[in-house]
């Protein structure tokens, strides 16, 4: 019987991409990147948003660090169109960092889901975002007070999908594989990851996009969650 539900938070209930496109924009209005010969902001944020998967991956695999993902995105995209100045691109890092985490665009029905399943489950947060960055949107969106556990991969050292980090939260949370949970967005970091420790998994996949993997669930939209529990 289930217990506890473990959530993902960017792109799983956290709407990573409409909160990130919006402060991108806003920065580049902030910057007038256009004076610099991005004309383009929305080339320009696809453009970032490739460079950003890349370290991203290389980061989960701990082959760079936090400080180079953040300095080294802005700066390798500002590199593409000849702009060769660290201060800027530190700057801009800087304003992201602070920006985005503020703001709270969630995804459709997450109150409404949520609502329903605390009054049933111990619901719990693990995220490989940064620590101080997923407890401010924890915070500015109002989902902080749903979750008992927030297990954040920076605090203690290791990363989805290593079975290690399913492991240390089903001891946070005093529990075991088979009274827990977890809902995530992608694939192989959240549900390969979860499921080879034990923990059945709910593929959340708003895009209905295709796939060879074998999640316990799937679901294109989290009010299917008030179905399946």
């Amino acid at each position: 019987m289930k217990k506890h539900i473990f959530f993902d938070l960017d792109r799983t209930l956290w709407d990573f991409e409409s909160n990130s496109h919006e402060t991108l924009l806003e920065i580049c209005e902030k910057y007038d990147l256009k004076n610099l010969g991005i004309l383009n902001y929305i080339q320009f944020i696809k453009e970032y948003k490739i460079i950003n998967k890349k370290l991203w991956n290389l980061y989960r695999l701990d082959k760079i660090s936090q400080k180079d993902l953040r300095r080294e995105r802005f700066q390798q995209t500002l590199e593409l169109y000849n702009i060769k100045n660290s201060n800027l691109s530190e700057k801009i890092g800087e304003d992201y960092i602070e920006i985005c985490p503020r703001k709270t665009k969630l995804y459709p029905y997450t109150f409404e889901v949520l609502d329903y399943l605390k009054s049933k489950y111990q619901l719990h947060i693990i995220t490989n975002g940064f620590h101080k960055t997923q407890h401010i949107k924890l915070d500015f969106s109002r989902l902080k007070l749903y979750f008992n556990q927030i297990i954040t991969s920076e605090e203690i050292g290791v990363k989805k999908p290593n079975p290690q980090i399913f492991k240390h939260a089903l001891l946070q949370a005093k529990t075991i594989e088979t009274e827990s949970i977890y809902i995530g967005d992608d694939l192989i970091v959240d549900i390969v990851g979860c499921q080879n420790a034990g923990i059945d998994g709910v593929y959340f996949n708003p895009l209905k996009e295709k796939h060879t993997e074998s999640p316990k669930f799937e679901i294109s939209c989290l009010s299917e969650l008030k179905e399946l529990f």
